[in-house]
């Protein structure tokens, strides 16, 4: 019986701006209790490729999701897929891209905003489709879903730092500012979170430059957090950076179930996140 797990995923957060501007996060690993790792994003760095990345363990030439407007459901073996296999129970409160790769494409707002469905890979979901939904109403969606089904595994995805990214530039005041407005939201989570028994996983897809784009291949867009979260102890820590390909095998390894077999990628040092 493995652990239950929560993803938080930030959507485009680079790593500096989650290191020197998330307090909240900060604390939790100052005081030993959590670890940041830093975490190379695959290519290209494009939110649906690397949704797909990061529930899927697999690169863009295997899983064939190489851009944003390629709309269509997921043919690998999701973290999703393989929880549901398992026996577990799924949720999600994301954008509605998740949707498309793993319930119903191509989405539908009057259909698909809510889906209660046991024998789909995401079985209870809230999904938005505007890009300025608001984080506090994207994490009042998640801990919703969690108090009602009470879920093995949950993704947790708000829109709102790529937002300000895109409309500002990532060298702002507005981009910077959206990432401690996500701070401050997780503070009111994480407790809830935490004392519920789940490990978390908070990262991000890509990062974002002072032009407000990604999709390249510099550090801006490449280098991304990855804030992990356990009930019992610390984690050791690593300076070697971590493969975003690692991170859906990880969540298997926490949820006690097996990785699917084009999960191929382990982290550098396995020893390094296991507590």
């Amino acid at each position: 019986m493995g652990d239950r797990v929560i993803l938080v995923l930030l959507d485009g957060l680079r790593f500096d701006v989650a290191r020197d501007g998330m307090g909240y996060l900060g604390h939790w690993v100052e005081t030993g209790q959590a670890n940041l790792f830093s975490v190379k994003a695959e290519l290209p760095t494009l939110s649906r490729p690397l949704y797909e990345v990061l529930l899927t363990g697999t690169p863009v030439s295997v899983n064939g999701i190489g851009a944003n407007d390629m709309v269509r459901l997921s043919h690998q073996q999701s973290v999703f897929h393989l929880a549901i296999a398992a026996g577990l129970t799924t949720a999600a409160a994301a954008y509605a891209w998740f949707s498309e790769l793993y319930n119903r494409a191509p989405f539908e707002p009057w259909r698909d905003r809510d889906q209660h469905d046991p024998t789909l890979p995401i079985q209870h979901g809230r999904f938005y489709w505007a890009d300025d939904y608001p984080d506090s109403h994207l994490f009042a969606d998640a801990e919703m879903l969690r108090q009602a089904h009470n879920p093995d595994f949950m993704l947790v995805h708000p829109m709102g730092i790529d937002h300000a990214g895109h409309r500002y530039g990532a060298d702002t005041a507005q981009y910077r500012g959206s990432a401690l407005v996500a701070d401050s939201l997780l503070a009111h989570y994480v407790p809830r979170w935490r004392a519920a028994g789940y490990r978390l996983l908070i990262t991000a897809d890509h990062g974002m430059n002072a032009d407000g784009q990604h999709g390249g291949t510099l550090p801006a867009v490449r280098d991304v957090p990855l804030f992990v979260m356990g009930p019992d102890s610390a984690i050791a820590e690593t300076d070697t950076p971590l493969s975003q390909l690692a991170i859906a095998p990880l969540i298997c390894q926490w949820l006690g179930i097996s990785p699917a077999p084009a999960m191929r990628s382990p982290l550098p040092d396995a020893a390094a996140l296991t507590v």
